[in-house]
Parts: structure tokens; C-alpha cells; sequence
């Protein structure tokens, strides 16, 4: 069992159950998944970046990505409709808690001038989006076998209502959250 699937059953749980007298264990916020996200824009004249950005997202989440089309051609971007011009993953039970630990645990504090994340990026129905500008953070990735330097969004969907109850699930996994003025 992942280690904080295990944490999340033996410790999170019965601390929110106390804090916030939810009538039981079931109605306790629980993760549902983590979407990562790569956005390739130079893809539609290079398709090897396209296939970088796919072996990064690979290496990161040991998974295979799925690569996104265009929905719709916009003459001013040169984007045709149905040309690839992204990949992203989707991270469910074991993977998604495995994910999860690396990413705070190492990924996030190799962030340069970090100074902890806003707890502003909720989106009012208890998920959590989170931007990262390189993904050299990730351990796993070689730094002299990268092409180009790409950015990432990391989308933890939770059962949550509200964005006080995801903020307060994310920060008991151990998110290092900015301190409230």
C-alpha cells in the first residue's frame, strides 16, 4: 500500500472526522485522481517535441500518455483542427497516492525561490490546480537528455465540496501550502 494511502486511512481520516463532525468515515474528503497535463504548442511545426514531451510525462508518472488534439483551428496560432498539440495522464488508487508522495515530498521543494503554494488555486468545487514552469524537478528526469525546458499542470481532483475542505485534505498529505497573513 502506498504510503500515503495508508496515512490517509490510519491518520487523515479520523482527525477530520473529529474536526469537522462529518456523520461518518464515508462522507470524509477523499483523492479521486491527479491529471497531468503538458501543452505543446511548438508540436504543430515540430512533432519531436511532441515526442519529448511524451517521454518526459512517461518517465514522471509511469504511465503512458494519452496526446491531445486541437478541438478547433484558430488561423491565427496556424492550428488546424485534429493536429496533436499536447499529451496528458490521468492517475488513479496506487499511482495517484505514489505520485502525490514524490511530488511533495521531492518534486516541490527543488523548486527554485519556493515559497510554498497559494491556496488560491481552488476552483470552488474542492479541486486543486497546480502549474509547474519546468520539469526538471522531477528527479527522474536526465537534465542532459532534455531538449527544451516545458511546464506542467497538475489537476487533483478530490470529493471535497468545498475549497476550505480540499485545501484543509491537501495540507493534512502534507502540502506545503503559503503561511496565511
Amino acid at each position: 500500500m502506498a504510503r500515503l494511502k495508508k496515512k490517509y486511512n490510519e491518520e487523515i481520516v479520523p482527525r477530520l472526522l473529529k474536526e469537522n463532525n462529518y456523520p461518518g468515515p464515508m462522507a470524509v474528503p477523499k483523492l479521486e485522481k491527479v491529471t497531468i497535463n503538458i501543452g505543446v504548442g511548438e508540436a504543430i511545426q515540430n512533432a519531436k517535441a511532441l515526442d519529448a514531451a511524451v517521454a518526459d510525462l512517461r518517465i514522471i508518472t509511469g504511465q503512458q500518455p494519452l496526446i491531445t488534439k486541437a478541438r478547433k483551428s484558430i488561423s491565427n496560432f496556424k492550428l488546424r483542427q485534429g493536429v496533436a498539440i499536447g499529451c496528458c495522464v490521468t492517475l488513479r488508487r496506487e499511482r495517484m497516492y505514489e505520485f502525490l508522495d514524490r511530488l511533495m515530498s521531492v518534486a516541490i521543494p527543488r523548486i527554485r525561490d519556493f515559497r510554498g503554494i497559494p491556496t488560491k488555486s481552488c476552483d470552488g468545487r474542492g479541486n486543486f490546480n497546480l502549474g509547474i514552469k519546468e520539469q526538471l524537478v522531477f528527479p527522474e528526469i536526465d537534465y542532459d537528455k532534455i531538449d527544451k525546458v516545458r511546464g506542467m499542470t497538475i489537476s487533483i481532483t478530490t470529493s471535497a465540496k468545498t475549497d476550505a475542505e480540499c485545501i484543509q485534505l491537501l495540507r493534512e498529505f502534507g502540502m506545503p501550502f503559503q503561511k496565511e497573513e
